[in-house]
């Protein structure tokens, strides 16, 4: 039987389409990950004297016209930041040209290598907004600001974990959004948190969503995704480890933090 629809619902679907032309439609996790891999990134250096040349640093992913990408802000080489002197005072002083660079999944093992730069940066809510050069690629849909998604809630992390050790491969790994706090775990995270960073942390009253999902260094800058609406909610910021970073490898906590996605669209209104 064929049926047609009539003009008001064509105006509301088309309008619907408008508003989240990238998002992902509720599926099942299996569905999600393979429609969130071609833009979840890779972020990292390049330069010519270094072994290898691409140093990963972190994950990442791309938001909007599909040539912005998110990571975390502790990320990114501080010689890199804004805030700090330029990549080429660091350079003459290093006597090395290193480049901020993100690599693209072309599927399978092929990755394609972009330079990029530093857009803007929040170190109080460990953000950090990135622009690639090149043609856009798949981007990843936003949660709104509010309301803040329910404690209990199905989530899933997408990055990096351990770097490029047994190469580079997109890993996910689910879990629930245990509590929104606004404290921060002291010292020992994979992050390696400094006091300045917690104090920034506390006293910008920053909320942060604590997950139950293993996450090890290599996943900070990622998406963190509530399942139900395949929306991104959070980025990885750290993981509570028992021992420093050795710890992180060999016995993972299971809890992470990720920075609420509210933060990140206070960001994009810089």
């Amino acid at each position: 039987m064929r049926f047609s629809l009539a003009q008001p619902q064509r105006r509301a679907l088309l309008a619907l389409a408008l508003l989240a032309p990238s998002a992902l439609p509720a599926a099942s996790l299996p569905e999600l990950v393979q429609a969130a891999k071609p833009a979840v990134v890779l972020v990292g250096t390049h330069a010519e004297t270094d072994s290898p040349r691409f140093q990963f640093r972190g994950s990442g992913f791309v938001i909007g016209d599909g040539l912005s990408v998110v990571t975390a802000a502790h990320v990114l080489p501080d010689a890199l930041l804004p805030s700090e002197r330029s990549p080429a005072a660091n350079a003459a002083a290093a006597g090395v040209v290193r480049q901020l660079v993100v690599q693209v999944w072309r599927g399978g093992s092929r990755w394609e290598q972009r330079t990029a730069s530093v857009q803007s940066v929040s170190r109080a809510t460990d953000l950090a907004l990135l622009r690639l050069e090149g043609n856009p690629v798949p981007t990843l849909a936003l949660a709104p600001p509010e309301p803040t998604p329910q404690e209990g809630i199905d989530v899933a992390l997408i990055g990096f974990p351990i770097g490029g050790l047994l190469g580079f491969s997109h890993v996910t790994h689910r879990g629930v959004l245990s509590a929104v706090t606004q404290f921060v775990p002291p010292q020992n995270s994979a992050r390696q948190l400094t006091a300045a960073a917690i104090r920034q942390l506390r006293e910008a009253g920053t909320t942060l969503y604590q997950l139950d999902a293993v996450a090890y260094p290599g996943n900070s800058g990622g998406p963190v995704f509530a399942i139900d609406s395949g929306q991104v909610i959070g980025v990885l910021s750290m993981s509570l480890a028992r021992s420093g970073r050795e710890g992180a490898l060999s016995a993972p906590s299971g809890i992470s933090y990720a920075i609420p996605v509210a933060a990140l669209h206070e960001l994009l209104k810089r």
